[in-house]
């Protein structure tokens, strides 16, 4: 190499340097990277590394894991030894098994290990090649990868080209910068490789190759051969052609050159994507082999890779311009080829099928909307549409072409590309599309997540309805199943009791028609209360198999779920589904998810990472232009706000979202506000008698408004407003109401806030103790820390009153701390008022009212090692019942409710208690 020094010295420091790391190379096309890929390997090898080579290839950027195959598949012997959650993301991967696509931290994980195994015996050097053509997963997986190899003995190195952007421009990598070689350089290389050139070409030579190391060796025998005496304006078309365009033109002459058999070969291999180099090995061999292209190699368009034999292109450039040169009709008879060769493949086949077929053909279509289905469940969704278009293009009947494209228009408008789904409708003028139920599917779906129109969009869906019912619809309809549920979408967000008694008439004269997942979601998104019993286990049987389930059905199951409180269940696959989706996947659903991410840690107490989600969604909501969404999200973090007693911001967003949801009449919205107010002016500013306002603008006491989703979860506010404006008969009325309701069969908080309900307005001492224990020792209790303190804050307070003040330090102390860590200051002042009213100074712990008797001491260090009561009584001569008995009495002590927390609390007592 010449010119290189700089970097060659890089290079050899980054091989010789102890432990992991990652490197970019990132220049112009033909500036040397592929070179100086080829120099870092030598390096690696001579210093006992094992190296693997891959390269991304163009045609494969929209597969998901193409590349990371390349990489995995000569470690295919390790995977056997890994353990089985790993072997499970790979059999995903790989296609060997079935299960939900991994994302890309689980992928990320399970590739480090099998990375760092590999290593154990050989270090590992992986080098990849046009890593601006990798797939979006691959890319995700190696950033994941290459930014945590520190500490391991795996390297890897990636050429990219600077002018084509990628996901490693994001993946905060070292970089190398590749530039052009200087002119002194430039030549000595010319002149070493090229010598005795005519003075003139070799001035043209370097003028134009601008120092590009690939244009100074290929440019003199195009010049000196057939063109010598032109200008460069005619030599390579108009001056401001970028360069690689003009390589591109240089290999067409050679191309044009050869026999039409070669010619057609190396369009197969270019169309198939065989790659350029030694990088060229494809997992599984399924790569297209090109055959008798002689010729071709020895006119220096294909090199021999040394590992396989095959032939492989010299250079990507190649590759482009053999695809650059060729006619329509010789593209479209190369991917007829590969449909063949790839006939066992469903979405590479489909790839070929698309660019190779032009009349209607009802075969191609339907593997393309096969194809379209696998994409979906693989985080696809953009390439579905992209299938579902061309498979409408080349359906044999308006019917079929109508359909494929609504299905196409319904998956863009899921994926955040509202205008992309509204010109899918307009094409399909003529087709029947524009005036057809699947139309006022995507229409609908536009006004509602785009304007917030709740009620023309219903006006739409509800007729469209009525007419595939009154047409007499006898089988089960994707169209059909896509309006119900949309219409439920919007009954949600519009909470109007008269479209949900309209919308819950419909499904009878449908029946069977109307799938089961609707109905969950028919009873769970309008009004829980009334029609919510048993919808946990159906949500819970519902998710049971995942790997048929869409993007879409996820998110509404999801949706369901957090109505029943169990979004605890099923956040890990949530969180999964929106890293495999917000890139090229369903990016709308990936919203609705971030929304149901956010409550879960606003329920179990993460508010900060609450925070963070929810600016994370409303970034994304922004960026696609969802005004409902961003308003929802808004809306959410206005909540999360009050809660923090962050009042301005609390106040600035509720004012926000009233505006504009409330003259739209977007219920779901102008709850969330009236909750925001309930708590902003109950917590921060202590102004009791607003907070009972906006209390029961959401629901009036002691009933819970039909289909105000809020209604059950302002519960405590309502109660504790009421009774902190003397409204004590009113408060007692709404606990009494949400137990006869049944709330505590519904889900877990419900129960829990119930029996706080319960506890705090009766005036029997035995209900209050007996309330108060069913709800502070509920099992679901401490997934919901802040409604868990509020309750034992009432709870200390009613014992300080009635009991005396030591009866309620325990209490108060667990209502304060619980307050601390959640990061609610207003409610942590409140019980530390409580508790310096109860004699103590706030700087006492519950730790430190641990005061245990020796016999409790000793059978709580025992049940802490993991004896059962048996085993603890035979060892102290007491029996099982005893043994329970003294631990009922030492879980409240310690301020726990299970066995297993046992062993912290026990490490926080004193050392003057320890025994």
């Amino acid at each position: 190499m010449v010119g290189r020094e700089s970097e060659q010295e890089g290079l050899s420091a980054f091989v010789a340097a102890p432990g992991g790391r990652a490197l970019v190379l990132r220049g112009d096309a033909g500036v040397g990277k592929s070179a100086l890929l080829d120099h870092v390997a030598e390096l690696a090898t001579a210093q006992q590394h094992r190296v693997i080579r891959a390269a991304g290839v163009e045609a494969e950027s929209e597969l998901p894991f193409a590349g990371l195959h390349q990489f995995l598949y000569p470690l295919l012997t390790y995977i056997d030894r890994l353990d089985d959650a790993h072997r499970g993301v790979f059999d995903v991967v790989f296609g060997r098994g079935g299960g939900t696509p991994p994302s890309v931290m689980t992928l990320g994980i399970a590739v480090l290990d099998l990375l760092s195994l590999a290593a154990s015996q050989k270090p590992l050097l992986l080098v990849l090649d046009d890593g601006q053509w990798l797939d979006t997963s691959s890319t995700q997986v190696c950033g994941f990868v290459g930014r945590r190899l520190t500490g391991s003995s795996v390297r890897l190195v990636v050429g990219l080209r600077s002018e084509v952007p990628s996901g490693f421009d994001t993946a905060a990598l070292p970089e190398l910068p590749v530039t052009t070689l200087s002119e002194k350089a430039s030549e000595q290389l010319l002149d070493r490789r090229h010598p005795g050139l005519d003075p003139r070409i070799r001035r043209l030579v370097l003028d134009e190759a601008q120092g590009n190391p690939l244009a100074l060796l290929e440019l003199p025998p195009y010049v000196r051969g057939n063109r010598t005496g032109r200008t460069p304006e005619e030599l390579f078309g108009y001056t401001g052609i970028p360069l690689p365009l003009r390589l591109q033109h240089v290999y067409g002459a050679r191309i044009a050159a050869l026999g039409d058999a070669v010619r057609a070969e190396l369009l197969r291999g270019a169309l198939d994507g065989v790659g350029a180099g030694t990088a060229t090995v494809l997992a599984g061999g399924t790569r297209y082999r090109m055959v008798e292209a002689d010729e071709a190699a020895a006119c220096g368009l294909l090199d021999i890779d040394p590992l396989s034999g095959d032939f492989v292109f010299r250079h990507p450039l190649v590759r482009s311009a053999v695809v650059q040169k060729a006619t329509p009709n010789e593209r479209r008879a190369a991917h007829a080829v590969l449909a063949q060769v790839h006939r066992d493949d469903l979405e590479r086949r489909a790839t070929h099928l698309a660019a190779s077929t032009v009349d209607p053909d009802e075969e191609a279509a339907a593997t393309l909307e096969a194809a379209a289905d696998s994409a979906i469940l693989r985080g696809g969704a953009l390439a579905a549409v992209a299938w579902l278009t061309r498979a409408a293009e080349l359906s044999e009947s308006p019917e079929e072409r109508s359909r494929r494209l609504g299905s196409a228009a319904y998956i863009a408008g899921h994926s955040g590309r509202l205008d992309q789904a509204r010109r899918l409708v307009r094409s399909g003028t003529g087709s029947g599309i524009t005036d057809s139920p699947a139309s006022a599917v995507t229409s609908g779906y536009v006004a509602l997540f785009e304007n917030g129109d709740v009620r023309s969009s219903q006006r739409q869906v509800f007729a469209a309805i009525e007419s595939m019912r009154d047409s007499g619809v006898r089988e089960p309809d994707e169209v059909l199943t896509r309006l119900v549920d949309l219409l439920l979408a919007i009954n949600q967000y519009a909470s109007d009791e008269a479209a949900w008694e309209r919308t819950h008439e419909l499904p009878g004269p449908l029946g069977d028609l109307v799938p089961s997942h609707s109905r969950i979601y028919q009873d769970a998104w309008g009004d829980v209360v009334r029609r919510g019993a048993g919808v946990r286990e159906r949500v819970e049987r519902a998710f049971a198999d995942l790997r048929d389930l869409e993007p879409w059905d996820i998110t509404r199951l999801g949706v369901a779920a957090y109505h029943v409180d169990t979004l605890s269940h099923y956040r890990p696959h949530l969180q999964r589904t929106v890293d495999r989706e917000v890139e090229t996947g369903a990016v709308a659903d990936a919203m609705t998810m971030l929304h149901l991410i956010m409550l879960y840690q606003i329920g179990v107490g993460e508010w900060a990472e609450a925070e963070h989600t929810g600016q994370r969604c409303l970034e994304l909501t922004t960026a696609h232009g969802h005004a409902l969404f961003v308003l929802h999200t808004q809306a959410y973090l206005g909540l999360l706000a009050a809660l923090r007693g962050e009042v301005e911001p609390a106040r600035e967003l509720q004012a926000t979202v009233e505006a504009w949801g409330r003259p739209r009449g977007v219920g779901f919205l102008t709850q969330i506000t009236d909750a925001i107010g309930t708590t902003t002016a109950a917590l921060a500013e202590g102004d009791y008698e607003a907070a009972y306002l906006h209390a029961i603008g959401i629901t009036p006491p002691g009933t819970f408004q039909p289909y105000a989703h809020q209604a059950p979860r302002t519960l405590l506010d309502l109660v504790e407003a009421a009774l902190h404006t003397g409204r004590t008969q009113q408060a007692r009325t709404h606990a009494l109401a949400a137990q006869n309701a049944g709330l505590p069969d519904i889900s877990p908080r419900l129960a829990l806030t119930t029996y706080g309900a319960l506890a705090i307005t009766t005036t029997d001492p035995t209900e209050a103790d007996h309330m108060y224990h069913r709800a502070e020792f509920h099992p679901a209790a401490p997934h919901f820390p802040y409604e868990l303190a509020r309750i034992r804050l009432a709870h200390g307070i009613r014992q300080r009153h009635t009991q005396g003040p030591k009866a309620a330090r325990r209490f108060l102390i667990q209502a304060m701390e619980s307050f601390e860590r959640l990061g609610a200051p207003t409610w942590t002042e409140r019980a530390r008022a409580e508790l310096k009213a109860s004699g103590l100074t706030t700087h006492t712990t519950s730790a430190q009212l641990a005061e245990l008797t020796w016999q409790e001491r000793r059978i709580a260090d025992l049940a802490a090692s993991g004896l059962t009561n048996k085993e603890i009584g035979e060892r102290m001569h007491l029996s099982p019942r005893t043994v329970s008995s003294h631990l009922y009495r030492v879980f409240p002590k310690l301020g726990i409710t299970s066995r297993a927390a046992l062993r912290d609390a026990l490490g926080k007592i004193p050392g003057d208690q320890n025994v």
